[in-house]
């Protein structure tokens, strides 16, 4: 299903260069044509071991305002999230807290229950009247209410015990139940049931219904499960694939799935490296701190109306003329601004160069380096994040560096020739380095160009074996590929899962990368195709991947 390495240099051997288009795709039969998808539920696979994953920074501030209300401030400062195989979602499930990171976490949850119990939002939870500075019903009754949401299960009796106890302690030593109870409440959050997202199965490997509960929500919503979903727990509902499709239709059909489609969008894309973006001023006078927020609501905003507004093919993400531009995305694609301020859609000029993702400045300008484009990290983006193509680190000891322009090497396509003629460089950069020339018209931060260093730009180059011509020729050969669907199927898995594939699992990528075709390119049908199949309701009873995370396939 996943193209490697050496099928993608096998496709490029005998393949040279053209300035032609690729030819239009052939159409797809009517879906009376089209033969039956897949059943998930007969597929033999081996699922994968369940993770214990941490909150991260995103997650962590989504729980905490679902629990508590707009109003209430998450802490500032927690654990930082770091990534494994180029995701948040994935380091969450192997990076461990720091004892540093510990403290934050404990004086988050001080502050946070400083807030909660505060006179005037203390009603929201504390929903009886204390008959005595100790008063372990009312503690009780309080902490099994929030325990419940915060856990994301029932509290166990004993744990429970202990939470009033320490209510009771702090309030018999403060001689105030609710300055008490707020012992009792920052001990609830700081605990790693709060933290961490714990999934167990049972002798059988089916996941526990209250884990299941918290994998649909985070996937679904990016936060914890509502009482609805945890009354389906509680009543067995989420035990049978009927009940469990259910549960999960009606997450995709509430608005809340709009953050968590903005969630894993945001991971896949890495978007969150755009707070951090630096370019050299002097040479993109357009760019300031504004640039790298604007870019990343421009890309999601866009995936929020094809995904869920439109529920329409997602391969129409890399050819589409929509964007969602402000005032300063619109004097960067040189457009009239659709709105004086704010965001709102504008439709990109049809024999222009820009569309899709790969004329977002998000795209653009993430993967260029401060001062230059780099036709590496813009082919490495295609290759990895959308085709799911694997490509290895560059040898030790080789330059990597690109000369400086010149009079007979001005482009940068003369200059990265040497990457391509090198034996030790050229079988990777011929992978990537192609891809990249084609964004040539666009620099550092995405602004158009005519000329590079004043010569002729050339942008054509292959793709796989097929021929295009500048980025519209390129946007169109990637929605064609023929890995672009499955990638996408796989990434939603290790999204969804919070672990890479394993081996064992490759029929059932398959026939899930089968049903996204015939359901059209349905983001949210695969969402729910995925939630009802076996490979999400069941986990493996031996953990056989590596410390990193990456799995054995």
């Amino acid at each position: 299903m996943r193209y490697t390495l050496l099928a993608s240099l096998l496709a490029l051997i005998g393949c040279g260069e053209s300035t032609t288009t690729p030819p239009p795709p052939t159409p797809e039969p009517p879906p009376d044509e089209a033969p039956a998808p897949p059943d998930l539920t007969t597929v033999d696979f081996d699922p994968g071991p369940a993770r214990m994953r941490r909150l991260t920074a995103n997650q962590y501030a989504a729980v905490v305002t679902d629990l508590f209300g707009p109003d209430v401030v998450p802490p500032a400062r927690l654990e930082p999230d770091s990534r494994t195989a180029g995701s948040l979602a994935l380091g969450a499930t192997v990076t461990t807290v720091s004892p540093r990171g510990v403290e934050l976490y404990v004086d988050g949850a001080a502050a946070l229950a400083g807030q909660v119990l505060a006179p005037e939002r203390r009603d929201r939870w504390v929903r009886c009247t204390p008959d005595a500075t100790v008063d372990d019903a009312c503690a009780r009754d309080t902490l099994r209410a929030l325990g419940r949401r915060a856990w994301r299960r029932p509290l166990a009796d004993d744990e429970l015990d202990r939470l009033v106890t320490v209510s009771a302690r702090a309030a018999e030593v403060l001689d105030d139940f609710h300055a008490g109870l707020e012992y009792g409440v920052a001990a609830l959050l700081a605990s790693p049931a709060f933290v961490y997202r714990v999934e167990l199965g049972d002798a059988d490997g089916a996941l526990d219904p209250y884990a299941m509960a918290s994998r649909l929500s985070f996937f679904f919503w990016n936060t914890g499960p509502d009482d609805a979903l945890l009354d389906a727990a509680a009543d067995g509902a989420l035990d049978t694939p009927a009940g469990l499709r259910g549960e999960a239709e009606r997450l995709a059909a509430d608005p809340r799935v709009e953050a968590g489609v903005r969630a894993f969008f945001a991971d896949l894309l890495e978007l969150d490296r755009l707070g951090a973006m630096t370019k050299a001023p002097e040479l993109f006078p357009h760019f300031d701190e504004t640039l790298g927020p604007a870019a990343r609501e421009e890309t999601l905003a866009g995936l929020v109306t094809l995904v869920v507004d439109e529920r329409g093919d997602y391969r129409d993400v890399m050819t589409t003329r929509r964007a969602v531009v402000d005032p300063k995305l619109a004097s960067l694609y040189t457009v009239r601004a659709p709105a004086r301020r704010g965001f709102a859609e504008v439709w990109l000029p049809e024999d222009g160069p820009r569309l899709g993702l790969l004329g977002q400045a998000s795209t653009l300008a993430l993967h260029s380096h401060p001062v230059s484009t780099s036709a590496t990290l813009r082919g490495m983006f295609v290759r990895e994040t959308l085709l799911c193509q694997t490509m290895p680190d560059p040898p030790a000891g080789v330059d990597t560096s690109i000369p400086e322009p010149s009079g007979d090497a001005p482009t940068l396509r003369d200059r990265v020739g040497e990457h391509l003629e090198a034996p030790e460089c050229a079988g990777c950069h011929t992978l990537m380095d192609p891809i990249g020339l084609a964004l040539e018209h666009f620099d550092g931060i995405g602004r158009y160009r005519p000329t590079d260093n004043g010569a002729t730009i050339d942008p054509s180059g292959t793709l796989d074996g097929v021929p295009f011509d500048g980025p519209e020729g390129l946007a169109h050969a990637i929605r064609e590929h023929p890995a672009f669907g499955p990638c996408l199927v796989e990434r939603l898995y290790r999204y969804a899962l919070g672990r890479v594939p394993e081996r064992g699992e490759d029929a059932m990528l398959d026939a899930l990368a089968q049903r996204f075709s015939h359901d059209g390119y349905d983001v949210l049908g695969l969402m729910v195709e995925l939630a009802a199949s076996p490979a999400f309701r069941r986990v493996g009873l031996d953990d056989t991947t590596d410390s990193e995370g990456e799995g054995t396939r």
